[in-house]
């Protein structure tokens, strides 16, 4: 058996510490979550799914605010006497002290095609960019930034209609067997950890509150693809009448207008002019109102 300590916080990594729990070649001894948070609309104080699974199968737990300055949960997780460390969007980073304790390695899952999309928007980059592609890595880390050796990869396609959360899902539901294969090929020997190539370094840069305000003056694709990309996560978004309008689902159409002006009203929804082509906004979150349908938002503002 291999003996590991799972670190991970939010949804995205929970099949994959499920999936590694129920393997019979993995032995998972503790996990190490971020601590408690407020959440929701009443900010009540919120477990993540990662602690809520330890705490049903009896795991060890730790939740330390910064693991880096607790030494004693270091040396609680010393005593462990792990094989390696697998991190999945922890959420914290991790010094040279704690990179040293398992006997091989901390294997992190980086959910881009390395050197491609370093930080912490990877998926929702590779959307707002128009990729077609992007994919998983299994990496060794190292202090610098997702610059680890990489162990193996996994290419995942997004479809034009593809959101962030789709892409989340398809990353959550793909991750799992690709840690264990990392951990098992590293301890057998049948992995040779590659360096990263330095050509095609990018980065996966926090979105700012800016970029989610819609620029009419993009192209359709362009503006369709931001949608996409932060659907939900937080929402792209335009004003009218001095009302914020959340986006929630588009179409490019062919056509042309004044850029952000209101182009066609139909059962479809509604088509804004854009600096190329028009897009059509099909899904809305209009300010203190639920989601609805563009069509539906449209016979309210042509009153």
């Amino acid at each position: 058996m291999i003996d590991i300590v799972f670190f991970g916080t939010p949804a995205i990594a929970l099949k994959s510490l499920e999936y590694l729990y129920n393997s019979d070649k993995i032995n998972v001894l503790a996990v190490v979550t971020q601590p408690d948070k407020p959440a929701g609309r009443g900010h009540k104080i919120s477990m993540s799914p990662i602690k809520q699974f330890a705490l049903d199968k009896g795991l060890a737990l730790f939740q330390p605010k910064s693991i880096r300055k607790e030494p004693e949960i270091q040396e609680e997780l010393k005593k462990l006497n792990p094989d390696f460390f697998v991190t999945f969007a922890f959420g914290q980073i991790l010094s040279q002290e704690v990179l040293d304790i398992p006997k091989y390695e901390t294997i992190n899952l980086h959910a881009s095609l390395l050197p491609k999309y370093r930080g912490a928007n990877p998926i929702q980059r590779a959307i707002i960019n128009g990729d077609k592609e992007t994919g998983i890595c299994t990496m060794i880390t190292e202090l610098g930034l997702d610059c680890g050796d990489v162990c193996m990869r996994e290419v995942i396609q997004i479809p034009d209609d593809m959101t962030c959360v789709d892409l989340f899902e398809k990353i959550s539901e793909t991750s799992p067997e690709l840690l264990e294969k990392t951990l098992i090929g590293l301890v057998e020997k049948t992995i040779a950890p590659e360096k990263q190539c330095e050509n095609g370094v990018c980065m996966a840069n926090k979105l700012t509150k800016e970029e989610t305000l819609i620029d009419w003056t993009k192209s359709a694709q362009e503006i369709h693809n931001l949608v996409r990309g932060i659907y939900k996560f937080p929402s792209a978004y335009f004003i009218h009448n001095d009302k914020i309008i959340k986006v929630l689902e588009t179409r490019v159409v062919n056509g042309s207008g004044k850029c952000g002006e209101f182009v066609r009203f139909s059962k479809e929804g509604i088509e804004v002019g854009c600096g190329k082509d028009c897009i059509l906004l099909v899904k809305v979150k209009p300010e203190g109102k639920g989601e609805m349908l563009a069509s539906a938002w449209s016979n309210g503002i042509k009153k």
